[in-house]
């Protein structure tokens, strides 16, 4: 495995504790080397919240977004700090920690310099020392900082290296070019100091609060959008960059702007910084093992179990994964790979070593209590919603088995090729945000909501429930549960009751063999 990063020890500690030969390179001293230097203002936006009142660990994960999962409960990110978006130190100690109590195999000050694949892999690093293995897991995360393609945009200054003391930029105008948090983060820094701040970048800004990804604009990055729109200077330019010169000790920027048909306005600026964000380093692997890229370049391709799609055996985990639910779930943060590491080891475990998916025996008539028993406190299903379904494995001999944390791509994959056995149909239990969910203001009380008696869920926007029935990944049927202010899906008349009818209707013999 390449990177001991959060991805990286939680990998290894499934490996360790299954027993399994492997071997962790790591190019820093200590795990977590990223967050020695991000974000850089040093305080996280994954959230914390010790207090929850909840005393189920399961509940608790829900609103923990930084703990790694282990048999451990004193390696719970919440012992170590009561802040709510905590500092970065924080959690370098507490990977440090992770990797210590578990004795992971982890070899640091080792960075990979070249891969190749003449049969095995075989792994090079600064030393010239080689790593023989048959599989290679790869967990470095981004690490390549992007460059738009801005004419003259080699004269800004970086995000990674620009100073973060306020004082360095008094009475200066600052153009920050970039849209996400670390362009807000880095203008929030610079509100007290700087004369002018002008954050541009194309598209419009997405907030976290309404789309409901994490890696939009966040609430704790947004304070210089008000010293916008209360008219104190600064400004969000919804427009193109198209070339940044010199002009004596500054600069002159060209900006194409979005709202008034391209109209193109040269501004002067003290500083110009580039905050525009990271991509995957394939430099690494050689041309005869170097994996696909996707996305603009940003993530190396992969398929339904995270590996290459055209290297076999080479498999990613953490961040990079976000490929598989781009800007619609929660791969790229530890909150959401933390479970999508899981569900790799599961398939790796089947695959390589003939171990099944963990399931349990269930009775046609438990069914519905299991699934609103699993709704109200799964946190992997809650954080990676419509990404990782609970399944009900229905044999052809009526026979139910319940696994859970499955991601739903792989789902249907396995279930054609047989890996969860004798399947004559199943259902896919998500927790999901409804339709258009982006597009509904939860501030403005005239929009309405779904009412909580309201037994179908069918017109719910927020987090809720559902249930879909699949045969050979073709849809039968489906059930949403109503969404519920506190998340607590356990009413008999407006959650059991209509849950039980659909799955008693799905299960009956004579909807067997029908659609």
């Amino acid at each position: 495995m390449i990177g001991a990063g959060p991805a990286g020890l939680q990998a290894s500690y499934l490996l360790s504790r299954a027993g399994r030969d492997h071997l962790v390179l790591e190019a820093g001293d200590a795990p977590g080397a990223f967050f020695t230097r991000f974000p850089r203002h040093r305080t996280l936006i994954s959230i914390n919240k010790p207090n929850t009142g909840w005393d189920d660990p399961e509940l608790n994960l829900r609103t923990d977004w930084n703990s790694l999962l282990s048999d451990d409960p004193d390696l719970l990110f919440t012992r170590y700090t009561p802040r709510y978006f905590p500092d970065a130190d924080v959690m370098l100690r507490y990977l440090g920690d992770f990797a210590a109590k578990h004795d992971l195999p982890v070899r640091y000050g080792t960075s990979v310099v070249e891969v190749t694949r003449p049969d095995d892999f075989v792994v090079r690093d600064q030393r010239g020392g080689t790593y023989r293995a048959r599989r290679l897991i790869v967990a470095t995360g981004v690490s390549r900082p992007y460059l738009p393609p801005i004419d003259g945009v080699e004269l800004a200054e970086r995000y990674y290296d620009v100073s973060v003391d306020p004082a360095d930029f008094t009475g200066q105008r600052v153009l920050i070019i970039g849209r996400g948090n670390s362009a807000f983060e880095t203008a929030d820094n610079l509100v007290e100091t700087a004369a002018v701040i002008h954050v541009a970048g194309p598209g419009s800004l997405k907030l976290a609060w309404q789309t409901h990804f994490v890696g939009h604009l966040r609430a704790v990055n947004n304070n210089f959008l008000d010293t916008y729109q209360l008219k104190s200077q600064n400004a969000l330019l919804d427009g193109r960059v198209l070339d940044l010169r010199r002009d004596g000790d500054g600069f002159l920027a060209r900006v194409a702007f979005a709202r008034v048909a391209e109209r193109v306005k040269e501004i002067r600026y003290d500083r110009v910084i580039v905050a525009t964000g990271f991509r995957f380093d394939a430099s690494i692997f050689a041309p005869g093992c170097r994996p696909r890229l996707t996305i603009n370049d940003r993530f190396p391709e992969q398929t339904a179990a995270w590996e290459s799609v055209n290297v076999p055996d080479l498999f990613f985990a953490g961040t990079i994964t976000q490929a598989r639910d781009f800007k619609k779930s929660t791969s790229g943060f530890i909150h959401g790979f933390r479970y999508g590491v899981v569900a790799l080891h599961r398939i790796l475990e089947h695959r390589y070593h003939g171990v099944p998916w963990p399931s349990r025996d269930l009775a046609p008539e438990a069914v519905a209590d299991a699934v609103v028993e699993r709704v109200n406190r799964t946190s992997a299903l809650w954080q990676m919603f419509g990404f990782l379904a609970d399944v009900v494995l229905v044999g052809s001999d009526g026979a139910l088995r319940y696994a859970e944390e499955v991601p739903l791509a792989h789902l249907h994959e396995a279930v054609g090729r047989g890996d969860f056995g004798d399947v004559e149909s199943y259902f896919a239990v998500t927790l999901e945000y409804g339709a258009d969910h982006d597009k509904v203001n939860p501030f403005d009380i005239t929009a309405g909501r779904t009412a909580q008696d309201d037994t179908s869920g069918l017109d719910g926007r927020y987090l809720h429930p559902v249930v879909r029935h699949f045969r050979a990944g073709a849809l039968l049927g489906e059930h949403h549960l109503t969404e519920n202010l506190e998340n607590e899906w356990d009413s008999e008349d407006v959650h059991r009751a209509p849950l039980r009818s659909f799955l008693r209707a799905r299960l009956a013999p004579a909807a067997v063999g029908t659609a």
